[in-house]
């Protein structure tokens, strides 16, 4: 921990320094309407960027993304509680987490904790089903069902932020960037504290049985801290450089069994990595990029209950090469190719480690025809995946094609109507967990193949009047998983297989308006819905057929509402799914109840010295979980109930 301090204090007497500077801001506010990336997609992807966050009162990435529509957050509860997201029911391992352009990777277990990553550095958040407009990107961004894409911020000279609240919370934070070399070099650097004892009062029913008590072992202390140099060698080509850190130890206050309250479970977690970007821009009509990314990541889980002591390590380190050209040939046609090369290992301290290693080749090659009428794309991906064991055997060669192509259709020429239709098909490897942990890993194994059509609309128009903007999409969706990888119990064990089929099909809806209440009170409001059906259609014999697949309810939404005025600015933010099952058998017992959850913010703006520094200082008051309930997003992991937070911003734009 002294060296999570000392990093944040470091940055926070840099911070300090800066508050004595003289800056000098020209600050435009611009209130016409730009169609957006996510109107003009052909696949249905949703935005957020650092304005709406701002106005959400939402503190992370995993409670950003539960506003969105067709997601499944798994939410263990408390503040550093495991949040792992799934898109249209298709499993958190279908769904890739890109930070800064560069895909985050868990080869062990496959998904990503979403909990790892706040807001207070970020631009904006969008969510892709299928495949986007996007074909100047990597191989590996093509080769998932979705896509959760983080952005950092960029446009931010000081931003410190001091947080504190229920359950012992105190969340320090500080971001600068400065420019040097006449301007050609910016140079950036963020820190984020968090420290919780995570105690909080809870009341669930278990079996019939209320149960009452106090989380307890459900303390997190973490530090999140970054750095990153963007360099303009020519007015060309840009060099950009990043460098990660996340340290934290935390402890797993289990699920809540009667009479049994006793939890011991440690969780360490050190992740390190560092990621370069070479862009040309040739002309026009030609560019290309490389990058490079080197990931380390130590895990280290303990557990001392009576009967025994457990002690388990895991190092994983990844190396990860691209390169992705881009041409224009002739007008409206473009074309990309991207190579990518990753190499992963596992090494743990358990009996019967095989120590793992993978070679991913992924080679996609992708074309788009655009114009003001038609956006239509199309691309391949091939993925051929090599293993290597030091004990034992490892998975065969395996290789696929994957095709996918989307078309959005504007049908009025002066109108922002559109029509979209998508197809993708990929599939996904067996984690290492999957394949080689002791006892449990299946080595014969085939990866999970997975199909997913989309139907979709989109309008959107600004407004004169009361009400200033408009916007409202819906898609309906079909998704085939096929040799979906499950855990089934044999004697004493567990097994891996590919026994698995799910059948899924849904509808999402969003809208979102903008508008005037008075001259000074201006209203901002979002709803979403899900409606998603994803049933086991594995064994026709089994009692399981045709029911819906686990933590995965029919019916889930969002909705959000500011009203922002020169006085106390306030947003209402509403969180809502149907019931759910933990297990594939229906039953009473594994049945997880429908929920709400409201959440209220209250803040306000003050400018700081003359209007032209560009300086504020925001004050927010955030109650969250109005109505108390310990709900569960997960079976007997009860979420915190009313709690509070308070938070003061100094920032330099």
């Amino acid at each position: 921990m002294f060296i999570r301090r000392t990093i944040l204090c470091s940055l926070w007497l840099f911070a300090i320094a800066l508050f004595a500077q003289e800056v000098s801001v020209d600050t435009i506010r611009v209130n016409a309407h730009r169609i957006s990336e996510a109107e003009r997609s052909a696949a249905p992807m949703q935005q957020i960027n650092r304005t709406g966050l701002d106005r959400m009162g939402v503190e992370g990435v995993a409670d950003a993304v539960k506003h969105m529509s067709g997601v499944q957050v798994k939410d263990y509860g408390g503040v550093g509680g495991l949040k792992t997201v799934s898109i249209r029911g298709l499993g958190a391992q279908h769904t890739a987490v890109v930070y800064d352009g560069v895909a985050v990777s868990d080869l062990q277990t496959g998904q990503i904790d979403l909990s790892r990553y706040s807001l207070d550095n970020v631009e904006a958040i969008s969510l892709t089903a299928g495949q986007g407009n996007n074909i100047y990107q990597s191989a590996k961004a093509f080769a998932s069902a979705g896509v959760v894409e983080i952005t950092t911020m960029a446009d931010c000279t000081l931003k410190a932020k001091v947080q504190t609240g229920s359950f012992g919370l105190i969340n320090p934070t500080v971001l600068m960037r400065t420019r040097v070399n006449n301007n050609k070099v910016m140079l950036s650097a963020y820190a984020d504290w968090l420290h919780a004892d995570g105690g909080y009062n809870f009341t669930i029913n278990s079996h019939n049985n209320n149960i009452s008590g106090k989380r307890n072992n459900s303390d997190v202390e973490a530090l999140k801290a970054e750095a990153n140099i963007v360099s303009q060698l020519t007015d060309r080509q840009t060099l950009t450089a990043k460098f990660y850190l996340y340290d934290s130890e935390r402890g797993l206050p289990g699920g809540v069994i009667i009479d049994n309250p006793y939890a011991a479970e440690r969780l360490f977690d050190r992740n390190y990595f560092g990621q370069m970007k070479y862009e040309n821009r040739l002309s026009k009509r030609l560019k290309f990029q490389v990058n490079g990314k080197y990931n380390w990541s130590w895990n280290r889980y303990t557990d001392h209950d009576i009967a025994k002591t457990t002690d388990a390590r895991y190092i994983q380190s990844e190396a990860y090469a691209n390169a992705i050209v881009w041409v224009q040939p002739i007008r409206n046609f473009s074309a990309s190719l991207a190579q990518d090369f990753t190499y992963s290992h596992l090494h743990t301290n358990l009996n019967g480690c095989q120590f793992p290693s993978r070679y991913n080749w992924q080679t996609a090659v992708a074309s788009q025809y655009s114009n003001s009428r038609i956006t239509a794309t199309a691309s391949l991906l091939y993925t051929g995946i090599n293993d290597k064991v030091r004990i034992g055997k490892a998975l065969e060669n395996q290789s696929h094609l994957s095709p996918a192509f989307s078309i959005a259709w504007r049908p009025l020429p002066q109108s922002s109507w559109r029509i979209r239709a998508s197809y993708k098909d990929i599939f996904r490897m067996p984690t290492f967990n999957d394949l080689y942990y002791t006892l449990v890993g299946n080595h014969e194994l085939s990866p999970e193949k997975t199909r997913q059509w989309n139907v979709g609309t989109s309008w959107s128009k600004p407004l004169n009047g009361k009400i200033n903007y408009i916007h409202l999409s819906a898609d309906a969706f079909m998704g085939r998983v096929n040799d979906k990888i499950i855990a089934i119990p044999k004697m004493f064990f567990w097994s891996m297989y590919n026994v698995g089929k799910v059948h899924t099909k849904g509808i999402d809806f969003n809208a979102t308006i903008e508008g005037n209440i008075c001259k000074q009170v201006r209203a901002y409001a979002s709803t979403a819905y899900s409606f998603l059906s994803a049933e086991d259609r594995t064994d026709q014999e089994s009692s399981t057929y045709k029911l819906q697949i686990p933590y995965t309810p029919k019916h889930s939404g969002s909705a959000s509402l500011t009203i922002e005025n020169p006085w106390v600015s306030l947003t209402y933010n509403l969180l809502w799914s149907g019931e759910r099952y933990a297990l594939p058998q229906h039953t009473d017992n594994n049945r997880i109840n429908s929920y709400t959850d409201h959440s209220v913010s209250l803040f306000h703006t003050f400018p700081i010295g003359r209007k032209e520094k560009g300086s504020d200082l925001k004050l927010k008051f955030d109650l969250l979980n109005i109505g108390g309930k310990n709900y569960e997003v997960v079976k007997f992991y009860p979420m915190p109930g009313r709690n509070f937070r308070l938070t003061a911003t100094y920032s330099i734009n």
